[in-house]
């Protein structure tokens, strides 16, 4: 994945670690596009200079009108970052909502899939790269957030697939896997919570890691390395970490969840 003189599409990216990556890809000197579904960070991302596309995730048709136009307007698309997603707490017991399970499924598993869909026959063309995003919750679920976990479970297995089936190909497939950081995914409380990564400090060392290893498959701060690999510990230890993780997030959310 080459970091320089690429035209890439930022799903998601009027905030958070979408803009973030933005900034960074920016100043290296691409071409950076944003899509998102809200009109008020489209119109800040404009601001900061960047051409921008209001893509809503949770529905196909907005998908495929608004990739046919940025394909036309920016034939040498060469990279796609899905950074779009959302993170809703549940209570499968009290209050089930097939209404938050469908948009999170639709948002951070379907939308990236079927803008692929319609990105790969012309990035097969040229030297170009997918990046998803899952978390390490793919990995070791927060069980107050049921659908997102199992979204991000489902990319990180999809992004597997997809690398192997284009391993023949010039696309470049890579997945970023964010621990718990400080933005407002789950709303304005978390962009401040010192018990997450600053962003500035995961964007630093996300970059440093593409930068060292233009290959790379899975980039991995250290922060989330404890979540990755929880299971190469064991199924035991899998299992403590698991109740002490998510009794520690229940007691620290009580009231809220």
């Amino acid at each position: 994945m080459l970091l320089q003189g690429n035209t890439i599409l930022i799903t998601g990216g009027g905030s958070g670690i979408g803009l973030a990556l933005a900034e960074e890809f920016k100043k290296l000197g691409n071409t950076v596009i944003i899509a998102n579904r809200s009109s008020a960070k489209l119109e800040q991302a404009a601001k900061l200079g960047y051409k921008t596309y209001q893509m809503d995730m949770a529905d196909r048709s907005s998908i495929e009108s608004q990739a046919k136009k940025i394909l036309s307007d920016f034939p040498d698309l060469n990279g796609v970052i899905h950074s779009a997603g959302i993170m809703k707490t549940e209570s499968l017991l009290s209050a089930p909502s097939a209404e938050i399970q469908n948009e999170t499924i639709a948002i951070n598993l379907l939308g990236p899939m079927a803008l692929n869909n319609l990105l790969i026959p012309d990035f097969r063309k040229k030297d170009s790269f997918i990046m998803t995003v899952s978390s390490g919750l793919a990995f070791i679920p927060l069980a107050m957030y049921p659908a997102y976990c199992a979204s991000k479970a489902a990319i990180h297995s999809y992004s597997e697939s997809l690398r192997y089936q284009l391993k023949d190909t010039s696309i470049h497939v890579v997945e970023l896997a964010p621990p718990y950081v400080q933005t407002e995914l789950t709303g304005k409380d978390q962009a401040s919570d010192p018990m997450a990564m600053p962003l500035a400090d995961f964007i630093s060392e996300v970059m440093q890691i593409l930068k060292e290893n233009p290959e790379v498959q899975e980039v991995l701060v250290k922060n989330v390395e404890p979540l990755r690999f929880a299971e190469s510990n064991g199924m035991e230890k899998y299992r403590g970490f698991f109740q002490q993780m998510n009794d520690g997030f229940t007691t620290a959310r009580a009231g809220v969840f």
